[in-house]
């Protein structure tokens, strides 16, 4: 019997080096693909943002184009509503009434200067938000407001909606 040495690579060994080799690859590639559904940063604005303090603002409205709301300061208190339309997104505009309208909200009558309106569409907001003219289908929505531990100053918190009578108690 002759004893024959192989020096080289078996069939059987090329094969199984091969195949170990696509399994390596076919699971890296799926690892990293996966990986690829995780964003690393999330591109989401921050929801609860400081305005500045209550006595910054004037009596009436003031317009924050970067946090695309209005912020109203009256006698019963503030209260901040998004600029926002419920249609496509547009921002809305304030547009004023030469005179004071009545308006009927429920079943109380009440006098309005100015109503919210859509320049893209044509859509009409109450003065309290409310939805009644044009293509968006519900109301502009008011967020909660607070005043900071901290510095004092007004939070307004977008991930939070409230009743359109909700007002934040502040002092003159």
């Amino acid at each position: 019997m002759t004893e024959e040495k192989t020096t080289g690579l078996s069939r059987r060994r090329f094969f199984k080096w091969v195949g170990g080799a696509s399994l390596l690859a076919i699971g890296g590639q799926a690892f990293f693909f996966l990986r690829s559904c995780i964003p690393n940063v999330l591109y989401e604005p921050v929801k609860r943002i400081k305005v500045g303090l209550p006595n910054v603002f004037p009596q009436g409205h003031k317009f924050l184009s970067a946090f695309r709301i209005f912020v109203f300061k009256e006698e019963k208190g503030m209260h901040t509503v998004s600029c926002v339309c419920t249609h496509l997104g547009c921002n809305v505009q304030i547009s004023e009434f030469s005179q004071p309208r009545k308006v009927k909200h429920g079943d109380e009558e009440v006098e309005e200067t100015f109503e919210f309106v859509c320049p893209c569409h044509g859509s009409k907001f109450r003065a309290d938000g409310t939805n009644y003219c044009g293509p968006a289908p519900t109301p502009l929505p008011h967020y909660k407001m607070e005043i900071a531990q901290d510095d004092g100053q007004v939070v307004v918190d977008k991930g939070e909606e409230v009743d359109k009578n909700a007002r934040l108690k502040v002092e003159a």
